[in-house]
């Protein structure tokens, strides 16, 4: 995951150092100005479409996205054999033409030139092939809902398993707008944008994990449990999703993703163990001191998705919508002295920028006042898609 790379470069260029009675933190030149190393994100898949993502490593405190490496030549090459061309796009992403059924006799690397003429390559890796998912389901507990996996090789092959996920919940805002008020003006019934009342979040993991079998007689998983979501989550308050996707790894590359989880997870203490280089298995060949991140390995992915219904679920459980900080909601008087106009009273309490979105209270046959919120409160396409996903019931 190239977020998961920037992080650990972050860590290695990006350490405070924290003394007892000093709050002023170490910003050394490489924090300010750090180099600028390739970050190779992807696998080369061997049974369907590989996709690579290239981009450099940046400064720690900039806010903006990682910069892409653009317009480079990158393919997969196998050993003493052929090679694949990789079309860009969008900027910064390689794709295959179409899905690339490897030799598991053979052995495959990822070769690439930059724009600028560095040449990179990684290190020639067997083809592994990860086996089905035997179950992936969720348990109601104490803790939430417990989402777990089963999977085993009957061959004792596989031994190194890494897995991915993206979430994906129902977002139903608490408010039904009838006036928008912007920029002065009032937009009363019908709003020129309407607000939809359904929405979907989207996010991905944002944790490593990982299972090693070798110590096991038999290469099975079983029940492990790749996420918890506390009662409490607004995330199952109608319906949620996962898409798992699983990995059968390298020996080598499972250290990698070891080594990266350590350094971003395990750093919450004084007694944690310090972050530590990471590199991986890419090299430039034309500069063999320059750096570059990253793990190309050749495997292919196994996927499977759950729904969580709320209808499903401990009735006794909270049912947080995640709008807890928008109630209860604002209201301006307009009927009330002083302030005798809607414009007027609008733009003094909710300000002439037009940034919060009133809803229009009707009593007694008239107008009598506006409840407003945030736009956050109002439009769920602040926290999410109004396009609903195709896979979605």
């Amino acid at each position: 995951m190239n977020s998961l790379l920037l992080w650990a470069h972050r860590l290695r260029w990006g350490l405070l150092l924290l003394l007892p009675a000093c709050t002023d933190p170490y910003l050394p030149e490489a924090i300010q100005s750090p180099p600028s190393y390739l970050v190779v994100d992807g696998f080369i898949n061997s049974k369907g479409v590989t996709t690579i993502r290239l981009s450099r490593t940046y400064a720690v405190g900039s806010r903006t996205a990682p910069p892409v490496e653009p317009r480079a030549t990158v393919y997969i090459e196998e050993e003493a054999g052929p090679r694949t061309l990789l079309r860009e796009a969008p900027t910064g992403t390689y794709t295959s033409p179409t899905a690339l059924p490897l030799n598991p006799a053979k052995r495959y690397r990822l070769h690439l030139n930059t724009l600028s003429g560095q040449e990179y390559a990684s290190d020639f890796v067997p083809v592994k092939n990860t086996p089905p998912i035997d179950d992936f389901g969720w348990r109601a507990e104490d803790s939430g809902v417990n989402i777990r996996l089963s999977t085993h090789d009957p061959a004792n092959a596989t031994r190194f398993y890494r897995w991915d996920y993206v979430e994906t919940w129902e977002i139903n805002p608490i408010y039904r707008p009838q006036v928008e008020y912007k920029a002065g003006t009032l937009d009363f019934p019908d709003l020129k944008v309407p607000f939809p009342n359904k929405c979907w979040g989207n996010a991905p993991s944002t944790t490593v994990l990982l299972t090693n079998t070798t110590p096991l007689s038999q290469d099975v998983v079983a029940d492990r449990v790749l996420r918890v979501l506390p009662p409490t989550s607004d995330r199952i308050n109608t319906r949620y999703s996962m898409l798992i996707q699983q990995y059968a790894l390298t020996k080598e590359e499972f250290a990698y993703w070891e080594l990266l989880r350590k350094n971003t997870e395990s750093i919450g203490s004084l007694f944690d163990a310090q972050p530590v280089q990471l590199t991986g298995n890419v090299h430039c060949l034309n500069a063999p001191a320059e750096l570059a991140l990253g793990f190309v390995g050749a495997h292919s992915v196994v996927e499977k998705r759950l729904f969580v219904d709320r209808r499903d679920l401990p009735q006794a459980w909270p049912t947080p919508t995640g709008y807890e900080a928008c109630y209860p909601p604002d209201t301006v008087w307009i009927t009330k002295p002083p302030l005798k106009f809607p414009l007027q009273a609008l733009a003094s309490y909710f300000g002439p920028t037009g940034v919060l979105i009133p809803i229009a209270t009707i009593y007694n046959g008239g107008i009598e006042g506006y409840t407003g919120q945030t736009p956050d409160c109002i439009d769920c396409r602040k926290r999410g898609s109004a396009v609903k996903p195709s896979f979605w019931p």
